[in-house]
């Protein structure tokens, strides 16, 4: 006789409650802090370089840095490797094939995995790239930001229109992908100019643009002395315009300033904003990690020495913070990556990345649709027309005090 049991039923998931099936994909991000000078506008973590750069002790703090991290990220494969600055060009070939080698021996990467180095037009050399590329390197993203003399001095850079130029070659001799920097909105700037950066920066063929508003961040020179900038009407018809010319030379914009052929996006950079995991080291660098129940935010000293100090030390002592990220957080976090892709994520990125219950975040996801704010798609989560030009109201939206 065949007895049956009765049906269990299935605890629904609580909405503070952690959860991974499966971890997130996970991406490396290396910080390289010194550049010839700062620039005005930068608020990054870059520092001007000491007339010799002190390679063999950043490589040394580099590898103390990852070993100690190497607990938290054990047996998980790397898609994508981004090496940043700073100024990472001015590194010499065998740091930058030290570093990948290093790299390889903790970590797998995937066989085809991204691997990127920012370059300065300024300190570009072709041997240089080549040996960049020989050594992994297979994406390099050049900080060009306009092709104008007059423009680049305004932004205080080393390097003029016809440096640009030259690096551009440089950089698709050495590898299949290359990035170009550009900025609008640049002091004395027309719209005509800014469109003209635009047209010689496709003219070398390129399938993947970023394209960014100059700002004035706080605690930088131009913050203190602000120069004269297009007025925000200026500035929209400039945006405006270059977005038209590049979608005609068969663009996307997949991203608030990212635009790219189709199948050439940035792997890394699409795994931060779909709330992918990342291990940042060097100085200042920030991490994202997930655990089966729980999400880590880390983050390393943010001054050249001080990090290399106490990254040998080999005690903890090299990082500024450790904690973990509290769920009611979480959804605002997703949401702050997710919505500024212009086709957002799929619904169910949302539990797979956050290891929350969609229904966490629902009420929020109402309340946006109905505001008109979310477009009305059961499949993916992503920003309307007039969602997309309030993006930083849609975003608060999923703050956890709403």
């Amino acid at each position: 006789m065949i007895s049956i049991q009765p049906l269990q039923r299935v605890q629904p998931r609580k909405a503070d409650e952690f959860r991974f099936s499966t971890l997130p994909p996970l991406a490396l991000y290396v910080h390289v802090p010194w550049c010839v000078r700062k620039c005005p506008y930068c608020d990054f973590n870059s520092h001007k370089a000491p007339q010799t750069l002190p390679e063999e002790q950043y490589l040394s703090a580099l590898r103390a840095d990852l070993e100690q991290a190497l607990p938290l990220i054990w047996g998980r494969q790397l898609i994508s490797v981004f090496i940043g600055g700073g100024t990472p060009s001015l590194l010499s070939e065998q740091t930058v094939d030290a570093m990948l080698s290093m790299i390889r021996a903790y970590l797998p990467l995937l066989p085809d995995a991204e691997i990127t180095l920012e370059a300065n037009p300024g300190t570009a050399e072709a041997s240089r790239f080549k040996a960049y590329a020989q050594s992994g390197v297979n994406r390099i993203s050049l900080g060009i930001q306009s092709f104008d003399d007059a423009a680049l001095k305004a932004l205080g850079r080393i390097h003029d229109g016809q440096q640009a130029r030259q690096a551009i070659e440089m950089a698709q001799q050495a590898v299949e992908r290359v990035n170009l920097d550009v900025m609008f909105a640049l002091p004395g700037q027309t719209p005509e100019l800014a469109i003209k950066d635009v047209q010689q920066a496709l003219s070398f063929g390129t399938e993947h643009l970023s394209l960014y508003h100059l700002t004035l961040e706080p605690n930088t020179v131009f913050a203190k002395y602000p120069p004269t900038l297009p007025d925000e009407d200026q500035s929209a018809a400039m945006q405006d315009a270059m977005i038209q010319t590049v979608q005609e030379h068969g663009f996307e914009q997949y991203e608030i300033s990212a635009y790219s052929k189709p199948g050439r996006r940035s792997r890394h950079n699409m795994n931060y904003w779909e709330f992918g995991d990342y291990l940042g080291i060097g100085p200042g660098a920030h991490s994202k990690l997930s655990f089966p129940d729980r999400i880590v935010r880390r983050a390393v000293l943010r001054n050249p020495q001080s990090w290399m100090e106490a990254a040998e030390k080999r005690d903890g002592s090299h990082l500024a913070e450790d904690v973990s990220v509290a769920f009611q957080d979480v959804p605002f976090e997703f949401m702050l990556n997710a919505l500024r892709l212009k086709q957002g994520v799929p619904v169910g990125l949302y539990e797979e990345h956050t290891g929350l219950p969609l229904n966490s975040v629902l009420p929020a996801l109402r309340r946006c649709r109905d505001k008109g704010l979310l477009a009305d798609d059961p499949l993916r989560i992503r920003a309307s027309e007039m969602g997309w030009r309030f993006l930083n109201d849609l975003q608060a939206e999923f703050l956890h005090d709403q």
